[in-house]
């Protein structure tokens, strides 16, 4: 009889979790896993709580048993409109430097958290994305909009710099140095024509079917190879910051420990057989 393994120990379910500070909903068995942030009277405004609860579910999903693909929404017909001005904004003008920057610091933490969670991450954006609330788009694997959403890195309007949780890096990867530039020093919102030509949203889809759509795209996901995914998403992470080099060894390094999955094998034995593969995820 084998030992047990103890980094499968480690691994726990998260579809049964509840939150406190947003929405949480599993669909597709457990595998797709839905955040709402839920204070629609306020366009769904981020807190000093929210921002730290999110950041330890991204952290947890790391360990997650079941969850292999996650969407995050706003209710009501926005996403997020920032930081709450009278639960966040206020108060920082009245902090210490050291205060404020263990803040700064705490918001950064989501966005790695959201970057190293081996799950793909979908934004459905509606209506407004500002802030703080483009920033968890941005942070997104990828992003769906509908007509209507306006996104604006806004940090400039408020007398702030435009190099907040990781816009200055993370932004021109997506959009381009220039575009990023000017949405950055002018904090202007995009339409969603705009975003989507510039390539910041990936579709348009129509209110009433965002949801739905972002949700078959994170099942899509979660049946695919999770281990090969959260590779894929690790290099995508990592190799702007090497050589092309280095990133063509990593990447080598990468594809050979999926050739050692379960679900490469399972996906060979598929095609012999002319059928399609059933990835478990190992």
């Amino acid at each position: 009889m084998s030992a047990p393994d103890p980094m499968l120990a480690m691994r726990r379910p998260l579809a049964s979790r509840s939150f406190t500070h947003f929405g949480w909903s599993t669909a597709h068995d457990g595998r797709v896993g839905i955040i709402t942030l839920d204070r629609p009277e306020r366009k769904n405004p981020l807190t000093f709580d929210s921002y730290a609860e999110l950041r330890d579910l991204f952290r947890d999903l790391a360990y997650a048993s079941d969850v292999r693909a996650i969407v995050l929404t706003g209710a009501g017909g926005n996403f997020c409109s920032g930081g709450d001005v009278f639960e966040i904004i206020e108060p920082l003008t009245r902090m210490a430097v050291p205060e404020l920057l263990a803040f700064t610091r705490m918001t950064g933490d989501l966005v790695k958290a959201m970057r190293a969670c081996p799950q793909p991450i979908i934004a459905a954006v509606d209506g407004v994305a500002a802030g703080a609330g483009a920033i968890l788009a941005m942070a997104s694997d990828i992003r769906l909009a509908t007509p209507r959403t306006r996104t604006a890195f806004l940090f400039t309007r408020v007398g702030l710099a435009g190099c907040d949780m990781g816009a200055c890096a993370l932004l021109p990867r997506i959009i381009g140095q220039g575009r990023a530039a000017e949405l950055l020093f002018t904090g202007r919102p995009m339409d969603a024509t705009e975003a989507e030509r510039w390539g910041f949203y990936t579709q348009l889809v129509e209110p009433d079917a965002l949801l739905a759509e972002a949700t078959r795209r994170a099942a899509d996901l979660a049946s695919g190879p999770a281990f090969a995914h959260a590779m894929t998403k690790t290099m995508l992470q990592q190799e702007w910051s090497v050589s092309v080099d280095q990133a063509i060894e990593m990447e080598a390094q990468a594809q050979a420990l999926c050739m050692g999955t379960k679900d490469f094998r399972r996906a060979f034995e598929a095609f012999a057989a002319k059928r399609s593969p059933l990835f478990e995820g190992n």
